[in-house]
């Protein structure tokens, strides 16, 4: 595969990585015991801390939500990252650069390596601008009256889009390539017309830098300063920018000090840039989009809390409703999400210059509950003192319950949907059992095969002390494949950790019965591992013996034993029957 990156230099990463370090930064440990650290788990609500990092297994696990991983999978899962995207920020912070296999090229767009550097150098251009362009002092000026200081300008990387043609063109292009003027087309820097002419596709307007979570500049919002039309022009969907995914602010929001306890919605980048003014730091924007699902979804993996907050007219109270939907989904039990209405002809920019930090804050303290919101909805759209209203009113809001994953809103919601309809409420107790049920099925039965296994895997050293024996490959004993496969891995790389060994068999179907083994609290004391270890790894040896002697037998009641046969037949006999039953868990 194209780009692929090589499997030594992920194990060098990993050897690399503190995973302890690396959690620390962003959720605070503390030391538990003599060897781990433990914390409130980041991926669910919790009071007392069930989140345990390892600094020997470079491995963490939580005993409550049962998220576990090495650091790579902690920073897909707490960073929303893909897998190279994870790669490439740990390979950041160790001032590492990625490599890259070569193979068959791919179909599918892919950001090319200079992508993101195009669009910062766009960025820079239009920063520049801003401080340098003629009209530069008029567009100083209008910031100034928006009330934006240097530092907050700074921060958001504001900037000036000149109203030439091809300013930000000739400044990007001035070695006349048609392949870099064709990238910087389907970055959509610039446009060219049906004659085939070019220009920039943003000019004359205040720039807004649009980052994804890990800073990269990767699309822009402009904003006219007169009376043109239209009034906010974003960037369309490139390979770098998906508009349904990416929230303007996120980035600026992280950067601040301390664990997010709410998030803020609103509907445009100068309300986000407005209330970081303010030092209301906790805002961001969706970009020329309804809030979807996936919007969402990464809204409540960043903070427990967040406030949906719109205008007070129609359009305002339809966003909030499509808001309200795409929400539901990604409702689990220890989230919250409320929706604050302003004032008519209001926006979060006007209000709070005109009413302040404080008087804003206290809108959002007092917003509305999502319980609220939603039934007041329901209700404005359908009669509850008609039947086919209650009628109507049962369906709707039925559909929507049946939306949501936590147990304490379905029920919150089932229980006010019943009393509007004057019926008595079955609590979800069967949800619970099915939940208590999973739980409980979950928990992996383990045999001598797995035990074996996940001794190997948490403590790697003792592939040197298992004997080699490729012979077993042979038996018919469920994992055997798995077990000799790890000790293979092990004794070409002994030095590998935990975390290591798990991330060669990430893509492999042997991956989730490797990283649950992994979890398991096997209770053995530790001057007792080896031996342990050794009478499991025996009990298995011993099964194969027995398979072993059986085939024999079966063969030599046919008369069908080579000689050399007869000979391993007779001596399995002896052995067998001069061992001692062994200890098998």
């Amino acid at each position: 595969m194209a780009g692929q990156i090589p499997r030594q230099f992920i194990d060098d990463l990993l050897a690399r990585t503190d995973i302890v370090e690396l959690i620390d930064k962003r959720v605070p440990l503390k030391k538990a015991g003599a060897r781990n650290y433990t914390a409130c788990c980041p991926f669910h609500n919790e009071k007392s801390p069930s989140f345990t990092v390892s600094p020997d297994k470079q491995f963490y696990h939580c005993f409550g939500c049962g998220a576990h991983g090495n650091a790579i999978t902690f920073m897909m899962e707490f960073e929303q990252l893909e897998f190279v995207e994870a790669i490439e920020e740990l390979a950041k912070d160790l001032h590492l650069e990625v490599p890259r296999e070569k193979g068959p090229t791919s179909n599918r767009p892919a950001p090319q390596a200079d992508d993101y550097q195009l669009m910062q150098q766009a960025a820079d251009f239009y920063q520049r601008q801003l401080q340098q362009h003629a009209k530069a002092a008029e567009v100083q000026q209008y910031l100034t009256k928006r009330g934006l200081s240097a530092q907050t300008i700074a921060d958001f990387q504001l900037g000036y889009a000149p109203e030439s043609w091809d300013a930000l063109l000739k400044a990007l292009s001035s070695t006349n390539s048609k392949l870099l003027r064709d990238q910087l087309y389907d970055l959509k820097l610039i446009s060219r017309n049906e004659n085939g002419r070019e220009f920039d596709f943003f000019r004359d307007r205040l720039m807004f830098p649009i980052r994804d979570k890990r800073g990269r500049v990767i699309a822009f919002g402009g904003r006219v300063l007169g009376d043109g039309q239209p009034k906010y022009l974003n960037s369309p969907e490139t390979r770098l920018f998906h508009k349904g995914r990416e929230l303007y602010g996120l980035y600026e929001v992280r950067q601040q000090p301390g664990h997010l306890s709410r998030l803020l919605v609103v509907e445009g980048y100068m309300d986000v840039v407005a209330l970081a003014e303010h030092d209301i730091k906790f805002a961001v924007a969706c970009l020329g989009t309804a809030t979807t699902s996936d919007h969402m979804h990464t809204l409540f993996r960043y903070a427990p809390q967040v406030i949906c907050c719109y205008d007070g007219d129609r359009a305002g109270r339809d966003a909030a409703w499509r808001a309200l939907q795409s929400a539901l989904p990604q409702l689990k039990d220890g989230v919250e999400l409320n929706f604050v209405f302003l004032p008519d002809g209001e926006d979060p920019d006007s209000l709070v210059q005109k009413e302040g930090k404080a008087a804003f804050l206290q809108r959002l303290d007092h917003a509305k509950p999502l319980s609220q919101y939603l039934f007041e909805h329901l209700l404005a759209e359908f009669d509850a003192n008609t039947d086919a209203g209650k009628s109507a009113l049962a369906n709707k809001g039925a559909d929507l319950i049946k939306l949501i994953p936590g147990n304490f809103y379905k029920e919150l919601l089932t229980e006010k949907l019943d009393n509007l309809l004057g019926r008595k409420t079955q609590r979800l107790k069967v949800n619970q059992s099915k939940a208590t049920n999973k739980v409980a099925s979950s928990a992996l039965k383990i045999t001598p095969m797995r035990r074996a296994i996940a001794l190997l895997i948490q403590y790697p050293a003792l592939a040197k002390i298992m004997p080699y024996a490729p012979e077993l490959a042979e038996a018919n004993i469920p994992g055997i494949g798995l077990l000799l496969a790890v000790q293979r891995h092990l004794l070409e790389k002994p030095e590998q950790t935990t975390a290591q060994l798990l991330e060669y068999w990430r893509d492999l179907p042997e991956h989730a019965i490797l990283l649950k083994l992994a979890t398991w609290e096997h209770q053995i004391e530790p001057e007792q591992l080896s031996q342990d270890f050794l009478d499991t790894f025996h009990s298995i040896e011993d099964l194969y013996l027995q398979q072993r002697l059986e085939a024999l037998e079966r063969k030599d009641k046919l008369k069908q034993l080579t000689q050399i046969e007869q000979q391993e037949y007779v001596l399995l006999l002896k052995a067998l029957k001069s061992k001692k039953p062994r200890p098998v868990s």
